[in-house]
């Protein structure tokens, strides 16, 4: 089964913009730049949203314009819009887990503690969906977690991320025909 919508998650306004939880809207904000297109909103799926070609294979491209903790209910609306399932969706997003600039593909799991991930669990009810975890490294104290995900990385970090999401780009037509295991390699492998 091939990747039929690509979401970004993020937090809304102008505020969140550049902090690394909206990591995973940086990239598809790039894949719509790349392909010369722009996200436009849809009241009816929550977010921003743009169909496109990506190596000759149809995708959606989507940001929720719902807060990062309701993130679920705009990837739902979207999905059920498009009569798409868990299995054909890729979310991408920040994840603390991973050193600044790592850059992950997995299938199923849980939520790692990502409240955007959380609601989307919850309001698919399914854990079987695909994610691009992008790393944007760890608070040294855990009960600063929140603050440091909705904080601006410095320079050198987002430098890292973008070259991180560059990664993501030249492996995105492998996910795209459902060469997951190929794209994973390429992803994962240190070069």
């Amino acid at each position: 089964m091939s990747i039929q919508l690509i979401v970004g998650l993020a937090n809304p306004g102008k505020e969140y913009a550049n902090t690394r939880h909206n990591a995973g809207s940086w990239w598809i904000e790039e894949l719509a730049n790349n392909l010369n297109t722009s996200l436009h909103h849809e009241n009816k799926y929550h977010g921003s949203h743009s169909r496109v070609l990506i190596d000759h294979q149809a995708c959606h491209l989507f940001i929720p314009s719902t807060y990062m903790n309701e993130s679920g209910i705009a990837v739902r609306a979207c999905m059920d819009y498009h009569k798409l399932t868990a299995d054909t969706v890729l979310i991408a997003h920040d994840d603390i887990d991973l050193p600044v600039g790592t850059i992950r593909l997995k299938f199923d799991g849980g939520d790692g503690g990502h409240n955007g991930l959380k609601d989307i669990i919850q309001h698919l009810n399914t854990k079987q969906f695909y994610r691009l975890r992008i790393g944007v490294g760890r608070p040294q104290h855990s009960n600063d977690v929140i603050d440091y995900v909705l904080e601006t990385p410095s320079k050198s970090d987002r430098q890292k991320i973008n070259d991180a999401l560059q990664q993501a780009h030249e492996i995105l037509p492998l996910i795209l025909q459902g060469e997951i295991s190929k794209a994973m390699q390429a992803l994962h492998t240190e070069k």
